[in-house]
């Protein structure tokens, strides 16, 4: 579980910041009307703030490279 949770620490800190600045945002600005659907309610915009961080700091995560395998050699993480 900790190691699954390391590999993955970059996904729930931009999760994290991203829901703290959805909610800033619904707080701040908002939508008066109520027909705006990711600003009217602080659970839709902290949600949608949380799956839009989560994927910016994703882009980051490094992944390991793979050598390609040719006939009669064994496989090597680089």
């Amino acid at each position: 579980m900790k190691k699954w949770f390391k590999s993955n620490a970059l996904y729930f800190i931009g999760a994290t910041v991203g829901a703290l600045a959805g909610y800033i945002y619904w707080q701040q600005v908002g939508c008066s009307s109520g027909t705006c659907m990711i600003t009217s309610k602080p659970i839709n915009s902290t949600l949608y703030g949380a799956m839009m961080g989560s994927l910016l700091f994703g882009m980051f995560k490094k992944e390991k490279k793979k050598e390609i395998i040719k006939e009669g050699e064994t496989n090597h993480d680089i």
